[in-house]
Formats: C-alpha cells, sequence, structure tokens
C-alpha cells in the first residue's frame, strides 16, 4: 500500500506541473495528468451524508446464502456494510458539505425559465456529428441503473413568474418539488439529503429491478430466463388495469421517461441474457433456474459496463489520451505476464479495476448529487426523429420526440420492429452538448400524467433546490480556477454578452449547469472538461467499489465461460448477435456509438 501512497503524491504533483491536462503534449503525459487529478479528487472530493440514518434504513439483514450473486435491492455488496449502496440510501457529495446548503435568497435568481428561454432553447439543431442517437439512449439507459430520486414531493411546486412575452400556456411555470428525505434523524448535521430509490451499484437494476415485486415480475421462472413477448418485451401488468385510458409499456426494471431508444436498449439486454442464460445451461446442465438467473444477470451487467467504459466513454470523449486511460480503467496498463512480474502493486492503474482490490477511498459508495447533475445531458435528444428502412431507401415515418415517447413507444416499434428502428438511429446524429442546443421538445413536454414541463428549467432549478455549487464555486470546489470575467465564460462572445444579461452581472450566480454547457471543450471531447473531472472520479469508483468488479471478478464468481463473453464481445457483438440483418450497416464501423453505414 505504500507503494500506492507514493504513486499517488507523484501522480499529482505530475498533474500540477502538466496543466491543462489536454495541452499539446505526448499521450502519455496527458494520461499520468489525469491519473493525478484521480487521485486528488479521491483524496479531497469524496463526502458521507449517510449521518444519523435512523434504524429502519441501517437494518441488518441476514446475509444471502450465495454471496456470489448480486441481492436485488443492493445490499450485502460490501460484506462489512451490508446497506452500502443499496436502494434508499442517500446521494453523497462531491463538494464539502459546508458548501452544499441551498442559497434559499437566491433559490430562484434568476428565473429558471429566462435561463431556459435565453440560454438553453434550441435555435437550431447542432449536430454531433461523431456519434449516433444510440449514443444518446445508452447514457439514458446507464443513468437509470445508477439514479433515481423517485417520485416528487406532494407539496406545493415552485412557482415562476412568466417572462414579459412568453409563450407558455399558463400565467406561472410550476416545477414539482424534489421528494424530501424523510429518513433524516432529528439533530441530523448534514446539508439537505435525498434518497436513490434504485440501486447505487453498477449491476444493470433499470433491467433487474431493484425492489423484489418488481424483480419477480420480470422472470420466466425457467432455464435462468428474463420474460419476453417473442422478440418484444411483454407488456407491464402494472399498468394493464388503468380506467379509461390503459398504458402499454414495456416491462422492465425501470421504464419512467421512456421512449423508442430505451425500449431498443432495453428488450436488445433482455435477450442477451437469455442468450447467457441458455449458454450457461448447456454448459452447466445440473444447474437450476436460481444459479442459471443469478450468473447470466451478473455476466449481462458486468458487459454492459465493459460496453460503458470502453466503447460510449470513448465515442464521446474521442481522444487518444481517453481511449488509453478507459482501456486501462478495465484492462489495465499490463497485462499477461509484465502483471505477474510487477506483482509487488495492487493499484488498479496498473492492473485494471477487474481483479484489483476493492477501495472505498475512505468513504462509504454511492452515487453523488454532483455526479447526478453533471450527467444531465438533455442536448444529446434530437427534437425529431427519420425512420428508414434499413437498405437506406425508403421513409418509413417521421416523428416528434413526444411521438416516440411514453404511450407512443410501443406502437411505433410494433409498427417499425427493431432492425428499421435501431438502423435509423445509428445513422442518425444527436444534438451537441452546448448551450443553445437544448430541444424544444423537452422544454414542453407533456408527461402520461398530463403535466407539461420544461425540463431544461427544471434541470437549472433542481441544482439550486439540491445544493448543488453554483459554477464559480464547483470550479473551484475541484480544484479548477474561478472565472473572472464573462467574457471568459465561452468561446463565444454573443452567448457571454447573453449570460451577463440573463444573471445581471453578478458572475458568481451562474448556474453550474450554464457553466458546463458553455465551455470550450478540449479536443475530441463531447462534453466538458469540467464535467469531466466528476466522470473521472466517479467512473472509477463505479466499479472500485464493487467487489463483483474486483477481488469477486473471477471465474469462480463468473465462471470461464462468463469472463470469456465479457472479454470478447463489443457492442457490435451483441446487436449483430440479435440483429444479423444490420451486418452491413456496421460493417467496418469502429465503435457502435457512431455513425453506421448508410
Amino acid at each position: 500500500m505504500r507503494n500506492n501512497g507514493l504513486l499517488s503524491k507523484l501522480l499529482q504533483w505530475i498533474e500540477v506541473r502538466l496543466r491543462p491536462w489536454f495541452g499539446r503534449r505526448r499521450r502519455l503525459l496527458q494520461v499520468l495528468a489525469l491519473l493525478g487529478i484521480r487521485e486528488r479528487l479521491r483524496s479531497e472530493n469524496l463526502h458521507d451524508t449517510q449521518g444519523g440514518l435512523p434504524p429502519r434504513i441501517r437494518v441488518r439483514r441476514e446475509p444471502p446464502p450465495n454471496l456470489a450473486r448480486r441481492t436485488v435491492d443492493g445490499s450485502f455488496n460490501d460484506l462489512t456494510d451490508p446497506t452500502m449502496g443499496m436502494a434508499q440510501r442517500r446521494f453523497t457529495r462531491n463538494a464539502p458539505l459546508d458548501r452544499c446548503y441551498p442559497d434559499d435568497t437566491n433559490l430562484l435568481r434568476p428565473n429558471p425559465r429566462v435561463v431556459s428561454n435565453e440560454l438553453l432553447r434550441r435555435d437550431f439543431f447542432k449536430p454531433a456529428s461523431t456519434l449516433n442517437v444510440l449514443a444518446a439512449a445508452w447514457i439514458q439507459f446507464q443513468v437509470h441503473d445508477w439514479t433515481s430520486h423517485g417520485d416528487l414531493s406532494k407539496d406545493g411546486p415552485f412557482e415562476l413568474e412568466k417572462p414579459p412575452g412568453d409563450d407558455w400556456h399558463e400565467d406561472k411555470v410550476r416545477i414539482l418539488r424534489s421528494r424530501p428525505d424523510e429518513a433524516r434523524a432529528e439533530g441530523d448535521e448534514v446539508p439537505g439529503t435525498f434518497r436513490n430509490d434504485v440501486t447505487h451499484w453498477w449491476d444493470a437494476s433499470q433491467m433487474y429491478g431493484s425492489t423484489d415485486d418488481v424483480h419477480a415480475l420480470l422472470r420466466e421462472g425457467g432455464g435462468g430466463r428474463l420474460k419476453m413477448d417473442g422478440d418484444l418485451l411483454p407488456l407491464d401488468p402494472r399498468l394493464a388495469e388503468k380506467p379509461n385510458d390503459p398504458w402499454r409499456l414495456d416491462l422492465t426494471g425501470v421504464n419512467e421517461n421512456y421512449w423508442v431508444g430505451l425500449s431498443a436498449l432495453h428488450t436488445l439486454f433482455a435477450r442477451e441474457h437469455n442468450a447467457i442464460a441458455a449458454a450457461l445451461a448447456a454448459e452447466y446442465p445440473t444447474w437450476d433456474d436460481e444459479v442459471l438467473f443469478d450468473k447470466a444477470r451478473l455476466i449481462n451487467a458486468a458487459l454492459i459496463t465493459k460496453i460503458h467504459t470502453v466503447e460510449w466513454t470513448t465515442g464521446i470523449l474521442n481522444t487518444p489520451a481517453l481511449h488509453t486511460a478507459m482501456n486501462g480503467n478495465w484492462y489495465g496498463a499490463l497485462r499477461g505476464r509484465l502483471r505477474k512480474v510487477l506483482g509487488w502493486t495492487n493499484s488498479d492503474m496498473i492492473l485494471g479495476t477487474p481483479t484489483s482490490p476493492t477501495d472505498h477511498h475512505g468513504v462509504p459508495y454511492s452515487i453523488t448529487e454532483e455526479f447526478v447533475s453533471v450527467y444531465r445531458l438533455h442536448a444529446l435528444i434530437p427534437d425529431d426523429f427519420a425512420f428508414h428502412s434499413l437498405d437506406g431507401r425508403r421513409l418509413l415515418a417521421e416523428r416528434s420526440f413526444q411521438d416516440v415517447a411514453g404511450k407512443a413507444t410501443r406502437p411505433l416499434v410494433e409498427e417499425l420492429g427493431f432492425d428499421d428502428l435501431m438502423y435509423s438511429m445509428g445513422t442518425s446524429p444527436p444534438g451537441q452538448i452546448t448551450l443553445h442546443n437544448f430541444p424544444d421538445a423537452l422544454r414542453r413536454f407533456t408527461r402520461e400524467s398530463g403535466l407539461v414541463i420544461d425540463l431544461a428549467a427544471t434541470d437549472v432549478l433542481r441544482d439550486r433546490e439540491r445544493g448543488v455549487p453554483r459554477y464559480n464555486d464547483f470550479l473551484e470546489l475541484i480544484h479548477k480556477p474561478r472565472v473572472k470575467r464573462f467574457e471568459d465564460l465561452t468561446p463565444n462572445p454573443e452567448w457571454n454578452a447573453q449570460i451577463k444579461e440573463v444573471y445581471d452581472g453578478e458572475i458568481d450566480l451562474v448556474d453550474q449547469h450554464v457553466g458546463l454547457m458553455g465551455e470550450e471543450l478540449p479536443k475530441g471531447f463531447g462534453f466538458s472538461d469540467t464535467a469531466f473531472r466528476i466522470f473521472i472520479l466517479m467512473a472509477s469508483r463505479r466499479l472500485k467499489s464493487d467487489r463483483f468488479y474486483t477481488t469477486d471478478y473471477n471465474e469462480q464468481t463468473y465462471t470461464k465461460l462468463g469472463l470469456e463473453w465479457i472479454a470478447k464481445n463489443t457492442m457490435s457483438d451483441v446487436i449483430l448477435r440479435h440483429h444479423p440483418r444490420l451486418a452491413r450497416a456496421l460493417d467496418g464501423v469502429p465503435n457502435a456509438f457512431g455513425p453506421w453505414t448508410v
């Protein structure tokens, strides 16, 4: 461990010497600087909020009889703290707790609807030409695994004044409040806290559920399989009896904020689960349904995790240094014999996270509120969709986002089929993550309840409400210099003038979301370097804290077949296993989240 401590200090010293890390330097130096950034963030930007959790949250359940399986609620991942990372544990923080209290004086200043109208609204569609819409669907697919603040508060909503000349349909713009943490104990001396309705682990809970009742609904009950309806997911029986207006949504672990992109990915990886279960049943014919299901889930979740780490991430952060860093995060810097020769180290930098020791870096693991904030990437979503036949010759349908989401999802999937649907997403670009590119479809989106929301204004207010520091404070807290002049916020002088006007010349009021959307991006980056600081800390933490990706990443837990399945398969392999007709579209495409062949 002493060697790793010296290595950490050396990397932090290198990072200071090489600022900014993305300057014109050799790839090795950039990677070393990135590792130094991560080491400093690990030591200074992990802050626990669990505080005085009452007994009903601290309850110690009996350990499961089989520790080589994931529990439904995420308990007993860490055997010394069985509730760590489980559903209903609090979100923690990357900012020091004394800097996470909401600024009640300026909570509605400036008006979030004005921020939405003047700075975030899409003036024209700015495409991200190196990605496809599947990449936009993928990150929502992942976020549903990691985070959910659950139902909103039943208290009265925030009421925003409608700006002059605004065409909002009501006299006020109403935004529902976040649900308060009912588990706060008397005398709990931490800022306002919120609990995660899903497990904090990277365990594909968006597919498998985080509660026993949902999990049971998904199981077929034989062969370790998930329920399917032919090539589609079954319909959610919980929605079928809705009076007068039955919903037809896929049955899966999380089907909130659902649209055709999510349906395609949920269906794809449900089929992948069943393919893994079938392979396991052939290899281990004496195993029962329970063992087959648990092993298939482990393997499927790890495959999804690997795809995100080495494919999606290198698609949206497409630089040589990030290719090296993210592959190193999974595979390690050394492979084969060299790993055995240098056996003195247990560092994930050298070995890769799988097989390295579990490490929480001094703070119990959970997702943070700042992580939730930086992963608000709604600008990726187009307003309009064109669906083509997979030969590229026929236009099959044109739809707005409202008409590919919610209860419109299932009819469109049944009309088009997944081959044409996935081809259309693979050959269409998402939006750039930048100012003036937030989809209008989400700035006036009608939810299934009939509530009309401005999601851009909501994103801004959520950060303020939950005590996420505003942009300048956020920069300082993650060890970057504050911005002193509006002229330095973005590379676009017109945007800087607009931000100055909206924030009435008070640069320290600029919201974190606005600052992130405006930053000049490092070459090859799809989102800001500041957001990336939280990413580089928390992405590796989701792996390093999880025993199923560290000490228990072995044949005993996963089987030899399972480890080979994870190692050998890519996103393209998964797609082609279940959609072989897409072979021509993926031929020669190095990354399935980049543009496909038209």
